[in-house]
């Protein structure tokens, strides 16, 4: 058997103080839709970003803690892009001790042959790979495929779409696929990047950087970051704020006649303009067992 490299293999003990607000907000999310059960085998999809490390480290602490009991295989779509480090993520996982699994899959060639100059590699390259992980967790006799994104994550979908699809629509933090065969969740929906960013440096994750996507300049969903950052130096709490309001919909003040019946009851009155309902109110705490960190 190989050593693992020194370089690849996780630090010491997650700091405390610094994933407690993690384990915090995934418990909650975790909570809030009904994300794990006793008996589940959940795929954890690692890419060796911060993200999907990060979410490794938190199911496999529930794990630990949880009152239901759970299996987690994780698994590495290798996309064929150049230079991928195909040695980083077997050796940090057999460190760990994790159970995972390596699918190799070359849409790296098929996105870069499609994609015409000037447009993002980020739709096709996410259809690609959807379809893989789908597939992959059926053959593994996965009950749920676990993916790494965050508050940021769902609200720069949500304003991408707003701005650029006249849609209003987020990221399910739970969802089935289309075809009916798997359940997505994603335990980081209320988790702040920030505070991600913070607990992958001191635990020193090797990250793979994704010479694909990462690789674009000038992509609108990087500019809609930089808005949500600006709001949130400028305005502490916004981001939550805008969060919260995605779980507090009031159909009436909208504009969509399917989701409400306008002619037939109309508006329910004017209360979404009362001063109360801008007072600032915590999410609900659930799982508290989970947030021990000792």
């Amino acid at each position: 058997m190989q050593l693992t490299p020194m370089s690849h293999l996780p630090s010491a003990t997650p700091p405390t103080d610094l994933f407690k607000p993690i384990v915090k907000g995934a418990a909650r999310a975790t909570t809030d839709f009904a994300m794990v059960g006793d008996g589940d085998r959940i795929m954890v999809c690692l890419s060796g970003g911060k993200d999907s490390y990060t979410l490794l480290d938190v199911l496999l602490h529930f794990q630990k803690r949880a009152p239901v009991k759970f299996e987690l295989v994780a698994v590495n779509l290798d996309q064929g892009q150049p230079g991928f480090p195909k040695h980083v993520l077997p050796d940090y996982l057999r460190a760990l001790g994790v159970e995972f699994s390596i699918l190799e899959r070359d849409t790296f060639s098929t996105v870069t042959a499609k994609t015409k100059p000037g447009q993002t590699t980020c739709t096709l390259c996410s259809r690609l790979r959807r379809g893989h992980l789908y597939a992959h967790a059926r053959r593994l006799g996965a009950s749920k495929i676990a993916l790494g994104h965050h508050r940021e994550d769902l609200l720069e979908t949500l304003f991408m779409n707003m701005f650029f699809g006249a849609r209003l629509k987020a990221m399910a933090p739970r969802l089935t696929s289309d075809d009916g065969g798997n359940v997505v969740i994603r335990p980081l929906a209320y988790v702040a990047e920030a505070d991600i960013q913070r607990y992958a440096d001191a635990r020193a994750f090797p990250i793979i950087p994704c010479t694909l996507c990462g690789a674009q300049p000038n992509l609108q969903r990087v500019v809609v970051g930089e808005m949500l950052a600006g709001w949130e130096r400028e305005h502490p709490g916004r981001l939550n704020n805008i969060l919260r309001s995605l779980g507090r919909i009031t159909p009436s003040h909208l504009l969509d006649r399917e989701l409400y019946d306008f002619a037939g009851a109309g508006a329910e009155g004017d209360t979404a303009f009362d001063g109360e309902e801008f007072a600032g109110r915590e999410f609900l705490v659930g799982l508290e067992e989970l947030v021990v960190v000792e």
